[in-house]
């Protein structure tokens, strides 16, 4: 029988503008069980010239070190085929604070947050990032821009986090033995600017319920070793590895990524909630189950040996 382990976090984002505009989020998450995991934030903002500020809070503490601004990777065409899925025409650091790229009939500006004015605030349950877009405008040449950077995802990083059992030796040694498969499941869900899962400091903010995000897309890279119920995904791919290489965050191999992908729209509610629930699972062998079984057939091959040899020297065999 399989000794089931099962871990589950539920966490609450918000992402919300002040101005009159509209936002589509995208989150891809790079998870690594067996190391730090990261998450790529990008909000894509239509009429950002009457926008004064961007607020994203995440459920966990992250400071601005932990921030990367990965925007400016992208004087590397590859990575810009690879984000935005098709070939792109990019003007990189056309001044101080922008990019403008290219791509399907339009033209856009990146920002690069690293030159923004940034305040990350500690709160009860989290981080709220404000980033203050008011000087902005004057070195924008679209009305259309992109905020991208990666950080820590440190709830992903709590629901794999390994636990010594602490159990009692006899009961450890049972499970050794009647349990040598572990069936690992891992739940999690992001929920995007659902009150009732964001601390108070947040969920009371009346801006936040003014907000007008119009879209939003998540999308997981685990190993192929992990098997992600995919029931709600619109497209699944393995990574380019050559358009990928140099991107990826640290100890994440190219070889052993695939790429899941949800997307939900809420086009007849400005203010719709988005919800993503994923299941990750991986069934294996245990190594101490394995180290055990080892051991005891030695330890029998061994007992059996001398007590043959026991008995040949009682009854007098020779051979």
């Amino acid at each position: 029988m399989a000794k089931k382990q099962a871990k589950y976090a539920d966490d609450g984002w918000a992402i919300w503008i002040d101005g009159e505009d509209e936002s589509s989020v995208y989150i891809n998450d790079w998870i690594n069980p067996k190391g730090k995991s990261y998450v790529d934030i990008a909000v894509h903002i239509y009429g950002v010239k009457a926008t004064k500020s961007l607020h994203v809070y995440v459920p966990f503490d992250v400071s601005i070190d932990e921030v990367d601004d990965v925007s400016l990777l992208f004087e590397d065409h590859k990575f810009l085929q690879a984000t935005f899925g098709t070939a792109c025409i990019v003007d990189f650091k056309k001044n101080e604070y922008t990019s403008e790229i290219a791509y399907k009939g339009k033209t856009v500006d990146i920002a690069h947050i690293s030159t923004l004015p940034c305040e990350a605030s500690k709160l009860s349950e989290g981080t709220l990032f404000t980033i203050d877009l008011v000087h902005l405008c004057e070195y924008l040449d679209n009305d259309e821009v992109y905020f991208i950077w990666r950080m820590p995802h440190k709830s992903l990083d709590e629901i794999f986090h390994k636990h010594i059992n602490v159990g009692s030796v006899m009961s450890r040694l049972k499970d050794l033995i009647t349990t040598p498969v572990i069936s690992e499941k891992y739940n999690y869900s992001i929920r995007i600017n659902e009150a009732r899962r964001l601390p108070d400091e947040i969920a009371r903010i009346g801006s936040f319920y003014r907000q007008k995000i119009n879209k939003a897309v998540v999308t997981l890279s685990i190993d192929e070793n992990y098997e992600v119920d995919s029931a709600e995904s619109n497209r699944i791919r393995r990574l380019e590895e050559k358009l990928y290489q140099g991107y990826l965050p640290k100890n994440c191999k190219l070889d052993d990524i695939i790429t899941y992908q949800w997307n939900q729209d809420r086009e007849d509610n400005s203010q719709g909630h988005f919800n993503f629930y994923y299941n990750i699972t991986k069934d294996s062998i245990s190594r101490g189950s394995m180290f055990l079984f080892i051991v005891l057939l030695l330890a029998f091959g061994v007992a059996g040996e001398l007590l043959a040899d026991l008995v040949k020297a009682l009854i007098g065999w020779k051979f």
